[in-house]
């Protein structure tokens, strides 16, 4: 099975080409692929699919299996991998999601792309629709909204950018947060019926925030292209930036922009093709599961 190894901003997958490759088990083969020691190692796989109703599908995994609605940052590699492998021509592209339709420009040099812009869509802010319990909302919101988590109290604030997002704001530097011990207690806790993405957010100033993440079925991640949105879309609402402001994450920065009138946040980031390979064993040892 031939695949290709991509990352944007340090958030890495495997890709794998729907029209020519085709495996029984999506999920066990995230599992086997996505093992840093018994296989190729990512934060999960990507299949990239023919579609009925857009120009390309992305079919998405977490390294534990689980399907993902979308990626922000999964999804401009997949611009990249469609041009560059010639699979179209076109610099503007529509991709299927489980999150709905995502339509990319592609910034091509040197005829590669270098540089992708999503149309992430609209945040989703209703609780029931994130899904938050209504125990944790004010009016259907969840905007500075108390969560108690490890015998503390945190404000958080939720957004859905097609997967469940936790904002939390912190006073200290972003690397002293201990997100080993707090995102698998965010990600569990009761207040989301289908777990969530937690953002550890600094603000530096009106249009610059720092931030770590811990993304669901995959733990801490270097960049979560949705995650990055989800945080701009909370420190908006919670009056602490501007509408467009740079994300620094572990993995790089992201620039994201949440146009109001049209209710619609972009994203502008990376995309790197890291190598190709190929693979024949899809099965992983015992112990590693």
């Amino acid at each position: 099975m031939k695949f290709t190894k991509m990352q944007g901003c340090g958030n890495d997958y495997v890709y794998i080409n729907g029209f020519e490759e085709k495996i029984p088990d999506h999920s066990k083969a995230a599992i086997m692929l996505s093992n840093r020691h018994f296989g190729i190692g990512s934060d999960g796989l990507i299949f990239i699919n023919p579609s009925d109703i857009a120009d390309f599908e992305m079919e998405m995994y977490n390294s534990d299996g689980s399907r993902a609605e979308m990626c922000g940052n999964g999804i401009r590699c997949v611009g990249k991998y469609v041009y560059d492998h010639k699979l179209t021509e076109k610099k503007i592209i529509t991709v299927n999601t489980l999150a709905g339709i995502k339509t990319l420009k592609l910034k091509v040099e040197n005829d590669k792309v270098s540089e992708v812009t999503v149309n992430m869509g609209m945040p989703i802010l209703d609780v029931s629709k994130i899904p938050v319990k209504k125990d944790y909302a004010n009016e259907n919101l969840a905007i500075g909204v108390k969560i108690f988590v490890d015998k503390k109290d945190y404000k958080m604030t939720c957004v859905s950018m097609g997967n469940p997002h936790a904002v939390i704001f912190i006073d200290c530097e972003e690397k002293e947060v201990p997100i080993e011990k707090l995102g698998p207690l965010f990600e569990n806790h009761d207040a989301f019926p289908e777990k969530v993405n937690t953002e550890f957010v600094k603000v530096c100033d009106r249009t610059h925030i720092e931030m770590r993440v811990w993304e669901r079925g995959a733990g801490e991640t270097f960049a979560c292209g949705t995650g990055a949105c989800a945080a701009v879309v909370a420190s908006i609402l919670n009056g602490y930036t501007d509408n467009a402001v740079e994300v620094k994450l572990q993995g790089g920065n992201l620039f994201v922009e949440w146009d109001r009138e049209k209710n619609n946040v972009y994203m502008t980031g990376p995309a790197v093709s890291v190598f190709d390979g190929e693979i024949e064993n899809l099965e992983l040892p015992r112990k590693a599961f």
